[in-house]
């Protein structure tokens, strides 16, 4: 088993040297890197269900002294790349936050006060549920890439080829993903943590153009600043508890708060939370790919992987006062400010904010159905962004556009593609698909903690929420009678890990009480030291499965009953004359018009006009608050 660990963390960056001097596009280069994948999605899936036979925790290196200089000296070899790129763009304060955290961590390791006879890498079933995250659907992700990256050479020129970098730190980043989730040491979760910050900055900024740049910038200090925070928690671990164990630190509970409000912190910036959710935005100029694999599978969930490991030690504490109260605002705001866009890419990346807010809220209540709840979230998530983050990118090589306001019809222009869209749309809002179950177990969460305030960002929130999805699926579905079908230029490699995605996505709905069974209770028994609880009764499992089999035969027994029969094409009312052609008429006062479909986004009110800057300052300021009363010693 150590020798599947380790294969997963260090295959993937050998792939990564390897496809980064394959320079030159080809089948050769397309193979290398489908069998790449291939390989780890096998090994993946073999060492998840070696895993769940086993059915224990495993725990593994003990002595690492030399990994340990290893990793100091990459640290160091990341602090000159940071240097490197701060001084060539004068974003000096970049350079000046990675000398701080590893100027920490080095001293610590340098004065050997960081050795301990302790298991550095640790799998349990969390573990599990994130190798599924980060090894299949980043598989995919890659397949993916390939096709859609030769079209994106095509449609923009004007940008230098960098394919094989790009492809090349997208391996690295599972690499480092697979590292962060296995390690038990702290100083190694830092580690890989901060390799995943920079491989960030450099696929955000891979086009090189000036808002690129900036924008990889705003992803880098910001995942510093979070990164400091971590290195603070690790320095007081080290010099005031003695330990690195990330599990020692757990089981003590909220006897510790000091370190772990400074983890949280770090688990806020990476998830994009409130006021650190810039970043997040600002990777929307990043191909698609980068923005699938920000979005979902990896960078994002490391913050929300942390905090949920953290929801014990949180649990009445001004570190869960702090995480709970950012992220119920954060689901809120920011599905207040997805109303307002119409850029595909945009309301994907705010509702990716705001379902991470609510996944936080719920490690940060630190209650068993919460955390059990925002797991659910986190995979469900994970599966259906990716999913539609990738068909947007398809949506727009094939229409030109990813303006919700061009793809009225699209169920006529590209109806492969929009089945598929409707598909991930349906798994973030529809009853009875996990996101709305998830939800309804957040809220008996809330409601349990007598917590107002939480229960109403979560009403309000998710009532938002079903606004902005019913507006955009809305738009795909109105079909107008001048629609016509438009060549579909898809790859087959985008196709297939869009199909793969689709089945995770309609599998995972229908065997969430397995998963739930298999890996999520077992995990929370061992997190929170208990017997199993029952969040959502076999009588409610058996309800909302008989409505996924409805959903799947309806359409069926429509497609029969209408079978032979020819459609009655019926004209538009347009309170005038229609002139015929649907598309035009004469108003009452005698005046020609052209009809248009247009959705409504009421910038007026939610705009990010109105709403950013507010939501930035109340955030932040509770943030420094909390910090604050915690370093000055004050209890909850």
């Amino acid at each position: 088993m150590l020798g599947m660990v380790l294969f997963l963390i260090v295959f993937p960056f050998i792939c990564a040297g390897v496809l980064a001097l394959m320079r030159k596009s080809g089948p050769y280069r397309k193979y290398t890197l489908f069998t790449f994948c291939a390989i780890i999605a096998a090994v993946d899936i073999y060492f998840i269900i070696s895993s769940l036979v086993m059915d224990q925790t495993q725990e593994y290196l003990v002595e690492t002294h030399l990994l340990d200089n290893l990793m100091l000296l990459a640290e160091w070899a990341l602090l000159i790349l940071i240097s490197y790129f701060s001084i060539k763009h004068r974003k000096y304060y970049c350079m000046i936050l990675s000398i701080l955290q590893t100027g920490l961590i080095t001293y610590l390791e340098v004065t050997g006060q960081t050795e301990s006879h302790i298991a550095h890498l640790y799998v349990d079933k969390l573990t599990l549920v994130m190798c599924l995250i980060v090894g299949l659907i980043g598989c995919l992700i890659c397949v993916y890439a390939m096709g859609y990256m030769k079209d994106f050479k095509a449609h923009h020129a004007e940008f230098k080829d960098r394919r094989s970098f790009f492809f090349s730190m997208l391996f690295v980043f599972m690499g480092a993903m697979f590292g962060l989730i296995f390690s038990n040491n702290m100083i190694w979760m830092y580690f890989f943590w901060e390799i995943t910050s920079v491989c960030s900055f450099l696929l955000i900024g891979y086009n090189q153009s000036k808002e690129a740049v900036n924008n990889s910038f705003r992803a880098l200090w910001m995942n510093l600043l979070g990164g400091l925070g971590f290195a603070i928690a690790i320095y007081y671990c080290v010099t005031q508890l003695g330990m690195v164990n990330l599990q020692q630190l757990i089981d003590m509970g909220s006897a510790v708060v000091f370190p772990v409000i400074f983890l949280a912190f770090a688990g806020l910036t990476k998830s994009a939370q409130l006021p650190f959710s810039g970043w997040l935005l600002g990777a929307m100029v990043a191909p698609t790919p980068t923005s699938a694999l920000l979005h979902s599978a990896t960078m994002v969930k490391a913050g929300v992987y942390l905090l949920i490991r953290l929801a014990p030690a949180m649990y009445s504490t001004w570190a869960g006062l702090m995480t709970t109260t950012i992220g119920g605002f954060t689901f809120f705001v920011a599905s207040m400010l997805a109303i307002s866009q119409s850029d595909g890419k945009k309301v994907l990346a705010y509702s990716t904010v705001s379902n991470l807010g609510l996944i936080t809220a719920c490690a940060g209540v630190g209650r068993y159905e919460a955390v059990w709840a925002g797991i659910l979230l986190m995979m469900f998530h994970a599966v259906s962004k990716s999913l539609m983050f990738l068909t947007v990118g398809a949506v727009e090589n094939s229409l030109g556009s990813r303006n919700i306001e061009d793809m009225h019809g699209l169920i006529v222009k590209l109806p492969s593609l929009t089945a598929i869209l409707v598909i991930g749309i349906a798994g973030m809002f529809l009853a009875p698909f996990g996101m709305l179950i998830s939800k309804w177990a957040a809220l008996k969460a809330y409601v349990d903690t007598q917590s107002i305030l939480l229960v109403i960002f979560l009403i309000f929130g998710s009532a938002t929420t079903l606004f902005y999805w019913t507006k955009w699926l809305g738009s795909l579905v109105a079909v107008h009678h001048h629609s016509e079908r438009i060549q579909n230029i898809t790859k087959g490699s985008e196709w297939f890990a869009l199909i793969c995605l689709s089945v995770m996505m309609v599998a995972l709905c229908l065997s969430f009480p397995v998963v739930s069974s298999y890996l999520i209770e077992p995990f929370l028994q061992e997190l929170f030291h208990t017997t199993a609880v029952s969040v959502i009764s076999s009588g409610n499992v058996l309800i909302m499965l008989m409505m996924i089999f409805m959903i799947i035969l309806l359409p069926i027994l429509v497609r029969f009953l209408t079978l032979g029969k020819k459609n009655k094409i019926v004209m538009s009312y347009m309170g005038g004359a229609n002139t015929g052609d649907d598309r035009s008429f004469v108003n009452s006062m005698g005046e020609a018009k052209r009809m248009y479909l247009a959705n409504w986004y009421m910038e007026d009110w939610f705009g990010e006009k109105k709403l950013w800057k507010p939501s930035i300052i109340l955030s932040a300021a509770t943030i420094i608050v909390l910090l604050v009363i915690v370093i000055g010693g004050g209890t909850l």
